[in-house]
This record gives C-alpha cells, structure tokens and sequence, in this order.
C-alpha cells in the first residue's frame, strides 16, 4: 500500500497539473459515473494529502476523495506543458519510484491529441486541455462534501508530512495518543488514528532507528521518547516525499558515489531482510505477523 509520502506526492503532482483548471471528468469503467457527474466541468481548486487520503477540491464545495489501498493507481500523461507525467501507487505494479509515461509521443505539444483511449478497468479520469489523469483499483473514490472531509479528518492522526493541521502541535498529539495506550507500538504506527501516513515499511524502519522494540506499550515511551519517534517520522517521509522512494539506511551503507540514491537491496535496515544479518550488530532480523501484517525487527538492536 503506498505510504504517507507518494499520497503527498500526488497531490503536489495535481496541484502543478491541474490546480486552476477546468476539468472534464468521467467514469470509463462506469462504476463512477454519478460521481464523474457531479464533478464534470468544474474547476479543480485544490489538492490535499493528508496520510493516505488525498481530497482533490473542486468548485462548489465538492471533493474527490481516493484513498488508493493495495490495488490503486493513478497515471498520468500529456502534452510538453503538462508537467510530471508518471503513475503513482500500487507498488507491487510500478514500484515506488514513478514510472515516466510522457503521453505526447515524441515529447512535442503538436503530437498530443488528448488522452489516449482507457486501459482497463478505469475507475475515474480527468481530463484537462494539455493533460489527463486516470485512477484505477482504488479502495476508496468518492464525491463528497466539506463536512465529510471534515469528519474523514477528525477521525485521522497528525500526519508528519501536513504543514496545515488542525491540532497546533502534531507531535506532542502524537505523544498524548501513544500515552493513552497500552497497545505494542508496532501496532500503533499501523494506527492511521494514532499516525496518519505510516505503512508497513516505515513502521519497521523507523522502529529500528529508534532501538525500539516492537512489543513496546505505547504508553510506557513517555513524552521525550515519543516526541523524538515523531521527528524521525518527520524526517524520514520528508525524504521519501523529496526522492520518490523510501530510504532509511544511512549513506555509510550505500556501495555508490556520495549523492546518489542506494539499489533496493541497500535501502532498508530490516524491513524484508528476515533471516539476514543486521546492517549494524549482526544479529539475524526477525520476521512475525502483527495483526495480519509482517513485521520486521532486529531483537539484538531493538531490545529497549
């Protein structure tokens, strides 16, 4: 499931798009169709992640809600003006690095002739005059109201990549959350009300970073510990937000000329590196189910 850093990455992609734009909306696939409808030729005002939801604000007082979960996808393409062509989400199709797909064939503004005809099954398109946008297998996609937004949000933890939130310290929110609860914080990050963006690869990671163990209580952190957990977060989808990829190991690991980023396979402490030596102590990393997903851990550095 793509995490907290590609969503944001999808909406700064649709606000250098589409933002300003007056958009021709449809439902190829025809699961969508009311919704396309309500949206069709209006102006799209705004584009906004928060975690894994991204709410695209058209004119009017309606948005496009999509949160993509396992399967989702957006691809995008267009003419030379029509910057940041690529597909975003559904690792297991395109991976986390985006995939470029100009759309106007040679590259010219002369060539492109609109969007090309729909592949699959997709679910919603938008369509402006020097570009498209096609959404694909998502979990959620629905038109919705202020309000809704609203009540999405209230229902959502701070997000250490949003620069506007309605709490006016998100890690010290953070920190009052994981007080309030007993639960292992291997769990809690996967807690989209307690830490709005954390997905499985960030969770294991940033729990090696910190030496935490993941059976840890939330509550036994204390406020120090939490708070700096919460920088790291910050940190960490901060880069993954800037490079399209997540990368967590520091550069000391990396085979590779300073500035460049590491393969795959260098990228991570311990997230898929069960049965493997640990990066710093040796130990063999550890793999167990956590609530039906797979967690990651080194219980030589993560003892505390």
């Amino acid at each position: 499931m793509p995490e907290g850093h590609s969503i944001h990455r999808l909406a700064r992609q649709f606000s250098d798009v589409f933002v300003g734009e007056r958009l021709a909306v449809s439902s190829p696939q025809g699961r969508f169709a009311d919704g396309a409808a309500l949206l069709d030729g209006r102006v799209l005002e705004s584009a906004r992640a928060h975690g894994k939801q991204l709410f695209l604000g058209f004119e009017g007082g309606l948005s496009l809600h999509v949160h993509l979960g396992l399967y989702g996808a957006w691809d995008f393409g267009g003419d030379s003006t029509f910057r940041g062509a690529s597909s975003i989400g559904a690792p297991r199709r395109v991976g986390e690095r985006e995939i470029a797909d100009g759309g106007a064939g040679d590259g010219g503004e002369a060539a492109y002739a609109g969007p090309p005809p729909p592949v699959g099954a997709v679910r919603v398109r938008l369509a402006s005059e020097h570009g498209w946008a096609d959404l694909r297998g998502a979990t959620v996609c629905a038109v919705v109201t202020a309000p809704e937004v609203d009540a999405v949000l209230a229902r959502l933890g701070p997000d250490p990549l949003a620069t506007a939130q309605p709490r006016q310290r998100p890690g010290e929110e953070f920190a009052r959350r994981l007080a309030r609860r007993r639960t292992p914080i291997g769990r809690l990050l996967m807690d989209q009300s307690v830490i709005a963006g954390i997905g499985n690869v960030y969770r294991a990671e940033l729990l090696f970073r910190a030496r935490l163990d993941p059976a840890t209580p939330g509550s036994s952190l204390g406020r120090e510990r939490a708070l700096a957990l919460w920088a790291d977060a910050v940190a960490a989808l901060g880069q993954g937000m800037r490079d399209g990829r997540i990368v967590t190991t520091d550069p000391s690991f990396w085979p590779l000329p300073e500035g460049e980023l590491p393969e795959p396979r260098d990228a991570h402490y311990v997230y898929k590196r069960h049965g493997q030596a640990c990066r710093v102590c040796a130990t063999t990393v550890l793999l167990a189910d956590e609530a039906g997903r797979k967690l990651y851990w080194c219980p030589g550095c993560q003892s505390i």
